[in-house]
């Protein structure tokens, strides 16, 4: 009779009051109601050139190169190869298996794939079971006086299902935030392979301009010692006086402090790509490198201003991080609407597992919830204008971040110009203290000067070196820094790893 009445109850629950063309309604009109605002992406910033006026379409010649700017081609995934150095190859492979940091971005991606996978799950009904054995002893008769003694097993099996209605979107909002996520992740994570490539290109230059730097240091070090010696005999013969002496100590100790420093910088380099290859600096050995072993890109692909807010890992997760705003403000405006929730459930019970399967069912019951925000004090109103002002500041940072982008690429442009002018300096510089220094050396061999011009002259031509070396490794460290700048062509290793799947 229980099982009767429980299904007269729901028959009555669902016919005679008008719950099924009324839950009918709510379903035709459940995907067309979303709260909250849709995603729009935002446009592209209307300029035409990243620094005022126009932009550079090359370089000066300088140290026997000019660079040339193209607009509109694309960046190569691998754009480090275009320094043509096979050092920087084998790290950049290393450090694309080892980095930590690299492993860690590719877990955090992972796992916002998987509280995307788990966020579907809402879509779908929730099937719940459960099933009980427990042993019983009864000894009272019916009359409540004790008896023999009773003893039975009850097995029972419950079993319901679930079914959120999406009315107002409040669960499709949630996906769509977690979407956002996985897109933000996925952002962060070209980010770090951008931002190791370029670290480790900038610092493989460094470390050769260190690395010639202390040579030719080094020479300079050896002349001054020269000059040293020959003024102290000159002194005990009377032809320089000792303030002339003492001069060029002074000259010499203060190259001899520049030195240790040189060295510093330069096993700092070996440990920082150490550190960035995931190897302690104790398991990485000391290598020789120079700057001739880099080719400077005679061409650099230059992305147009239209389309940098699409080749930067930065921008998209900003972007990334603006959707997922939007979502939370769904969420949070969808939270103010009623909940619709479909239900059912089945009981049995039986005091063996065969009898447990073959009799009728106990009970069943089925219905339906509607449950909606009366008062709550303005916790809801105030959680919907919270995600609103989340969603101003996401827009804010998002904007910022194209500006901020924008004047990188703007600053690198002007960099690679400027730095091609002091490097032509330079040259110049080089190439008249060389030419003074065959100069000397030819009347020192002919015998109108003496050794200690060959030696002032051969300082001054090492110090021009120096300066020339300095200005050569900030010319290749602003390719590098333009092409980080313009997003490194990562895109293109995002359609490639997609042609891979």
């Amino acid at each position: 009779m229980p099982l009767n009445r429980t299904k007269s109850y729901a028959s009555l629950l669902f016919v005679r009051h008008g719950l099924v063309p009324a839950l009918s309604a709510i379903l035709f009109f459940a995907s067309g109601c979303t709260a909250g605002p849709d995603f729009v992406r935002p446009g592209p910033p209307v300029v035409t050139s990243y620094n005022y006026g126009s932009d550079p379409a090359s370089t000066i010649f300088a140290d026997g190169r000019i660079q040339r700017f193209t607009p509109g081609d694309s960046i190569s995934a691998a754009w480090w190869k275009a320094f043509d150095s096979q050092q920087v190859d084998a790290i950049v492979k290393d450090a694309f298996e080892n980095n930590q940091g690299l492993q860690a971005a590719q877990a955090r991606l992972r796992q916002s794939r998987e509280n995307l996978l788990a966020g579907h799950g809402i879509f779908y009904p929730q099937f719940d079971a459960a099933f009980g054995v427990m042993r019983q002893k009864s000894s009272l008769q019916g009359n409540g006086i004790g008896g023999p003694e009773n003893i039975f097993s009850l097995y029972t099996l419950s079993s319901s299902v679930s079914y959120a209605l999406d009315i107002f979107g409040s669960r499709r909002r949630a996906v769509e935030g977690l979407e956002a996520g996985v897109d933000y992740q996925n952002a962060v994570l070209s980010a770090t392979y951008l931002a190791l490539e370029g670290n480790i290109v900038n610092t493989m230059i460094a470390k050769a301009g260190y690395f010639d730097q202390i040579r030719a240091t080094e020479q300079m070090i050896g002349f001054l010692k020269e000059q040293a010696v020959l003024a102290e005999v000159q002194e005990l013969s009377g032809i320089v006086p000792h303030a002339k002496v003492l001069n060029i100590r002074a000259q010499l100790f203060s190259v001899e402090a520049a030195l240790p420093s040189l060295r510093q910088r330069l096993s700092q380099a070996d440990h920082l790509l150490a550190a960035l290859t995931g190897h302690f600096p104790a398991e990485v050995g000391p290598s020789e490198v120079s700057l001739a072993a880099f080719r400077l890109p005679e061409s650099i692909p230059l992305v147009v201003p239209s389309e940098l807010v699409r080749r930067r890992p930065d921008i998209f997760a900003a972007e990334a991080q603006l959707h997922a705003a939007g979502a939370e403000l769904g969420v949070a405006t969808a939270a103010l609407f009623p909940r619709f929730t479909l239900s059912a459930a089945f009981d049995r019970a039986g005091s063996s597992l065969s009898g447990l399967f073959s009799g009728p069912l106990n009970s069943w019951g089925i219905g339906a919830e509607l449950a909606a925000p009366l008062f709550h004090g303005g916790t809801l109103i105030h959680q919907k204008q919270a995600a609103v002002e989340g969603y101003a500041q996401a827009l804010a940072e998002y904007r910022q971040t194209v500006v901020s982008a924008f004047a990188e690429v703007a600053d690198s442009l002007r960099a690679v110009e400027y730095d091609a002018e002091v490097l032509s300096a330079q040259t110049l510089t080089l190439e008249a203290s060389e030419e003074a220094l065959r100069h000397v050396t030819a009347n020192f061999e002919a015998g109108v000067a003496d050794y200690s011009q060959v030696l002032i002259t051969d300082i001054q031509y090492q110090q021009a070196k120096i300066g020339h070396l300095q200005a050569r490794a900030r010319r290749l460290q602003d390719s590098v820094a333009l092409f980080v700048a313009l997003g490194g062509g990562w895109q293109m290793r995002e359609l490639q790893g997609k042609a891979g799947e």
